[in-house]
């Protein structure tokens, strides 16, 4: 049986016809795709946002966090997105209900052992990641999937420490994921093509647009943003602009839809830090290397929106776009 985010819904014959290909080329049946629950792992600002991909989907969704504080402010959260979703008519009262419903929170990694797919969305720290892919061969069957979020880090090194190299691919989910639809697709040099494709057919069943990237530092978005963003930072360092005369130039002029400060304070200084040492490590480009003022805006605690202060200054914990 295919899941409800394949049967319900807006978008549900594009999705059939998505899954009706997939079975064509791989010369399987509808039960091959056995994709029908979604763990995701880390509740942050991107774990937050995928998970509310995958429940507006219509797929069983668990999300894992150590941290029951974690959980609940990533529920609220996403309660409130999905009522501003209902007021922007955007979603009915009814779908967003069903997203809720099929969404749940735990603590206990051992709830994502009836997962047929788990997306780690923790810190970009290989150690970190290792950890976590290690407790999750533990607990998952062999089936599972595992897709790691990184925006930066090689996933062969990330599947190294998963026990199942063959079974583990990339998939970045833009920021933020709740609003893009962008998935950067890619596979480690371990990646079975069937794993492959099936996360990708997965990812357009969630009704996210998936390009395939090489296994290379930043991909294709970050190969070049992190060091563009850098550069917007340092004019900040000099005294160039304001802020918002920096974003409000790049918004009118380039037609983006957010400024890089404004995506910077979305993102927080502290993973733009993570994620542009690792881009320098695997590059050596001298522009992915962080500005001073990043440590020492992180040393301050502005963080971004997630502390209350970054490039600007912010009130409540709403997530974007709610």
């Amino acid at each position: 049986m295919l899941p409800s985010a394949l049967r319900e819904g807006s978008g549900a014959r594009e999705r059939n016809r998505v899954t009706s290909e997939f079975f064509a080329l791989f010369g399987t049946t509808e039960h091959s795709f056995m994709i029908q629950t979604i763990g995701v792992a880390g509740s942050g600002t991107m774990g937050a946002g995928i998970a509310i991909v995958a429940a507006r989907a219509g797929f069983r969704t668990i999300v894992y966090d150590t941290a029951q504080a974690a959980l609940e402010r990533a529920r609220n959260q996403t309660e409130a997105f999905f009522a501003r979703s209902v007021e922007r008519k955007r979603l009915t009262r009814e779908q967003a209900d069903r997203a809720l419903a099929v969404l749940q929170g735990t603590t206990d990694i051992d709830a994502l052992a009836q997962c047929d797919i788990v997306i780690e969305a923790v810190f970009e720290d290989l150690k970190v990641k290792h950890a976590l892919l290690g407790k999750l061969d533990r607990v998952c069957p062999p089936s599972t999937l595992f897709a790691s979020n990184t925006s930066t880090l090689s996933i062969t090194e990330i599947a190294a420490g998963s026990g199942r190299d063959e079974r583990v691919v990339g998939m970045h989910f833009c920021l933020p994921a709740q609003l893009m639809r962008l998935v950067e697709m890619s596979p480690g040099l371990r990646t079975s093509e069937e794993t492959f494709a099936t996360a990708w057919a997965f990812c357009q069943a969630l009704g996210q647009v998936p390009v395939k990237t090489k296994d290379n530092p930043g991909f294709i978005l970050n190969y070049f943003l992190i060091p563009f963003n850098n550069d917007v930072i340092r004019m900040v360092e000099a005294g160039l602009a304001e802020p918002a005369d920096i974003d409000l130039a790049i918004k009118t002029a380039l037609g983006y839809a957010m400024g890089p400060l404004e995506l910077l304070d979305l993102v927080g200084l502290d993973t733009h830090l993570l994620v542009a040492e690792a881009l320098y490590a695997g590059t050596h480009e001298p522009r992915a290397a962080v500005p001073a003022l990043v440590r020492r805006m992180i040393a301050a605690g502005h963080l971004g929106r997630k502390s209350g202060q970054g490039f600007y200054k912010y009130s409540g914990s709403a997530m974007f776009g709610a």
